[in-house]
């Protein structure tokens, strides 16, 4: 038997537990703050919770002193410090949480401890970075990589059309952070919400991308003079957003109300989230398209791989869950079967270079319900 420790019990920490709790190979511990989160994993049988502060350093260390890996599903906010935690105590581990941190810094500590340490392994940054990765592999060139991703409600409704997949403070962080890429050589650095444009893809219809700082370890990784990281939402719903923050809702400097100081961005968060919350019963779908083109020999190509899946219809299971949460089940088992061992801190790209781990990670996923289509020309 082997024992991963999850740490984090929420919307896809709490999937990632019951997927690896259906491995009879696999002692799952889930670890969380929340009593409410850790009730709701209760019924599974095969599955022990156990209650810490994760944002409390030598807390993670004791959570994970029994584990032979571990997977990290905290908020952004907490994942580069509980990564470190898990690292310093030399556990294999693979990591969802989107920190605002290069997860690459932290590289000589994991080889320092002789530990894997897979960083950014959701849906994107995640199976992005995979399918770019395995691209980038197949070509002897690469001049542009292309990755459009969104996650939005079936239903749409006025005037935000948008409804919470995730985090609501790092929704936010995608609007406010700055856009990186990269530009016939050259980084660039945009306003997120900017440049959109419509787009057709398959099964959704016409989407509206712009510019978010999602590209992250690929601007360090992939060798490629262009590379951009657009997120896809229902045309309009930028523009609205821009009318927020440009006119100071999304700021975190408080004013004065009434004698009262008030942050407009902690004012703004509760009123979005009572608007966008999913209301029970709704369903919502995750659209991921990567296009990598470059050149084979003489002969230029261009490799577009497409990714549509919708809430489970029977565990209602949300898409952005099943496609954050199977990658890092996925690789977690990886791990514990000792598939992947080399010391460091690897984002999925590095796995994508290998071809058999990443028709694996596929196969995986078809089996879960997620289906991925590969197309080249």
């Amino acid at each position: 038997m082997k024992t991963v420790v999850v740490l984090g019990a929420g919307l896809v920490g709490g999937l990632i537990a019951r997927d690896l709790a259906q491995d009879q190979a696999i002692d799952v511990v889930s670890v969380d703050a929340s009593e409410e989160a850790l009730a709701a994993l209760a019924a599974v049988p095969t599955l022990t919770t156990r209650r810490a502060d994760l944002s409390d350093a030598p807390a993670v260390t004791r959570a994970v002193a029994g584990a032979d890996v571990v997977a990290v599903a905290v908020p952004g906010f907490l994942g580069t410090s509980v990564l470190r935690a898990v690292i310093r105590a030399r556990k294999p581990v693979v990591d969802i949480s989107f920190s605002p941190e290069d997860p690459l810094e932290l590289d000589g500590e994991a080889k320092a401890a002789g530990v894997p340490a897979i960083v950014d392994c959701g849906v994107a940054p995640g199976l992005s970075n995979l399918f770019v990765g395995r691209s980038v592999a197949s070509l002897d060139t690469t001049d542009e990589v292309l990755v459009l991703v969104g996650g939005l409600p079936t239903r749409r409704v006025w005037p935000f059309e948008y409804r919470l997949v995730f985090s609501l403070t790092d929704v936010i962080e995608e609007y406010t952070r700055p856009s990186r890429y990269r530009e016939n050589g050259h980084e660039v650095v945009r306003p997120a919400l900017s440049e959109p444009e419509l787009v057709d893809l398959p099964r959704v219809g016409t989407l509206e991308a712009f510019n978010t700082d999602g590209l992250r370890t690929l601007l360090r990784t992939i060798d490629a003079p262009n590379l951009r990281e657009k997120t896809l939402r229902f045309p309009g719903h930028a523009e609205r957003m821009r009318v927020l923050r440009d006119t100071g809702f999304l700021d975190e400097t408080a004013i004065r109300v009434d004698g009262q100081d008030v942050k407009p961005r902690a004012l703004t968060e509760a009123l979005l989230r009572k608007a966008w919350t999913l209301p029970a019963g709704d369903d919502e779908f995750t659209v991921l398209r990567v296009e990598v083109a470059g050149s084979r020999g003489r002969a230029k190509k261009r490799i577009v791989w497409d990714l549509y899946d919708a809430t489970d219809p029977v565990s209602r299971a949300t898409s952005m869950a099943r496609t954050t949460g199977f990658p890092c089940a996925i690789v977690a088992r990886l791990l514990a079967e000792g598939a992947f061992t080399r010391p460091g801190v690897h984002p999925p790209e590095v796995l994508g270079k290998d071809e058999a781990l990443t028709r694996g990670i596929l196969t995986e996923l078809e089996r879960r319900g997620v289906s991925v289509e590969r197309h080249e020309a």
